[in-house]
């Protein structure tokens, strides 16, 4: 199912010899005008030429602006492309953010579909630099077409060979990074790829399916339950949500292990197929994206493949709950009383607040082999949108220490996250006449009550009594894009965020 991925490498050739269709430099937003990139270190004569017509090509240097000028005779490349980097960097500022240079990077490549061969000779002062600028690059050479069938051929197929301009070139590091970029990409792409498959053709056990065919040839093992064994093990939420469907849930499980690794974390990503909202029917513009309510799983299964393909020394569990959530005459009903895995009892109150019943059960699963710590991801809340919007992400945490863990790996990774309070108070909101807990709680503060509702089911540690430190990424705004393509964002699942669990994976294992 995985896009085919581009290649990729480092070259320090002189920018006259590298011979490329499309060849990329950056330009920068200056207080008189646009400034072209140091970096990019073209011929004289050329340089002094462009930066006397820019202003009147219509460049600016502004971010995501990619324009197209003739290479000239001075050049081996079919074409220069002149990609913004935004403000140019001033008073103690060195250098241009990574996440600038990976944002510039992915314009230039997603606006260079239909070429061949693509070299990009932006600023890279040290090997993160190439990192980003690898990374970009890669993560704006996608697209999807696996749906297409007379449109196909009208497509541009994405770029398939990235070269990085860069005079580290030949440092190891810097060839590290550029390969590490390379399989992290490539987990991006496997989760886009499952998040815009048309839900129809990805039910619960087509998903699972796809998780063992990505998995083979890895350092993984892949456990799948259906309908009887979840039946058979009480897993009351999952089973609970999946009532109304046709197609009965599944529970996924991938575990890789290294030899010599000390640390174990768990990642639980919700996967509900396709959320008509069940009885609790949601409005028909409501329903438009819902093929992407599996991306929290996505996401969690493309980390551990990256994770695993890097050889990081750090024990980690994939759990993906998945359900198709319909309305229907077996569907669960408001004011059902569910029995989750582990006996706790939740009354349902709203069948369109279904996510967190099945990640109750897979966080108690989860927790049962006491990791070190626990993430998990869903697009969980309309709240969070509401909140932060469409390109930030919510973090929830039981625990300061582990929230700033994961927000700093969000940081190093590029991906937007916020970290957000579980107030105490609004517990007894999700206080039920019935049962233990229900499953919606105080309508205002909606991602919070989410968050506190999840908390419940989170184990502790073992042989002791303090919760085993947990947080929630609310990704129901970046985890698909409905809007225009962005950087090197494209239309539909996004990936989000797949980088931020790599990332923090590398921090737990280099503890």
């Amino acid at each position: 199912m995985t896009s085919s991925a581009p290649t990729i490498s480092l070259s320090d050739k002189d920018l006259k010899s590298v011979k490329t269709d499309a060849l990329v430099i950056g330009v920068g937003r200056g207080a008189d005008g646009p400034v072209l990139a140091e970096g990019s270190p073209l011929p004289r004569a050329l340089r002094s030429q462009l930066v006397d017509v820019l202003s009147g090509l219509g460049v600016t240097g502004a971010t995501d602006q990619v324009v197209k000028v003739p290479a000239g005779k001075d050049l081996d490349a079919a074409v220069l492309v002149l990609t913004g980097l935004g403000a140019v960097p001033t008073g103690k500022a060195r250098g241009y953010d990574h996440e600038v240079l990976r944002r510039a990077a992915g314009a230039a490549t997603r606006a260079l579909a239909g070429t061949g061969s693509v070299a990009l000779s932006l600023p890279t002062a040290d090997a993160d630099g190439v990192a980003a600028v690898a990374e970009g690059a890669l993560l704006g050479a996608y697209s999807f077409t696996r749906h297409r069938a007379h449109s196909a051929g009208e497509q541009k197929s994405p770029v398939a060979d990235i070269t990085v301009v860069t005079p580290l070139a030949r440092d190891k590091a810097a060839n590290a990074a550029a390969s590490r970029a390379q399989e992290v990409v490539a987990g991006v792409h496997l989760t886009r790829d499952l998040v815009n498959t048309a839900p129809g053709d990805l039910p619960p056990a087509a998903f699972a399916d796809a998780v063992v065919a990505a998995a083979k040839g890895n350092p993984l093992k892949v456990t799948v339950l259906d309908e009887k064994a979840l039946a058979k093990g009480g897993y009351g939420g999952i089973l609970g949500v999946g009532l109304g469907s046709a197609r009965p849930p599944r529970l996924v499980k991938v575990e890789y292990a290294p030899r010599g690794a000390s640390r174990h974390l768990a990642l639980v990503g919700k996967g509900i197929t396709f959320d008509s909202g069940g009885i609790s029917l949601k409005p028909p513009a409501g329903m438009e994206a819902m093929k992407s309510d599996m991306a929290g799983g996505a996401s969690v299964i493309g980390a551990i493949i990256a994770i695993a393909r890097l050889g990081v020394k750090l024990r980690v569990t994939a759990w993906v709950p998945l359900a198709e959530n319909m309305p229907s005459g077996t569907a669960q009903r408001p004011s059902d009383v569910l029995t989750t895995y582990g006996g706790r009892t939740v009354e349902v109150l709203n069948t369109d607040a279904e996510g967190r019943l099945v990640l109750a059960d897979a966080l108690v699963a989860a927790s049962e082999e006491h990791p070190d710590a626990i993430v998990d991801v869903a697009t969980l809340t309309g709240a969070q949108v509401l909140a932060l919007g469409k390109r930030v992400a919510a973090i929830m945490s039981n625990d300061d220490d582990w929230r700033a863990a994961v927000h700093a790996s969000a940081e190093r990774a590029g991906e937007s996250m916020w970290p957000m309070p579980l107030p105490a108070d609004l517990r007894s909101s999700m206080d039920s006449q019935v049962a233990d807990i229900a499953n919606m709680g105080e309508r205002m503060g909606g991602m919070l009550v989410a968050g506190l509702f999840l908390q419940e089911f989170v184990g502790t540690v073992a042989g002791g009594t303090d919760q085993i430190p947990w947080a929630h990424l609310d990704i129901a705004g970046p985890a698909f894009n409905e809007a225009s393509p962005w950087g090197y964002t494209p239309k539909g699942g996004t990936g989000h965020p797949v980088r931020t669990l790599v990332a923090l994976a590398e921090a737990e294992a280099a503890r």
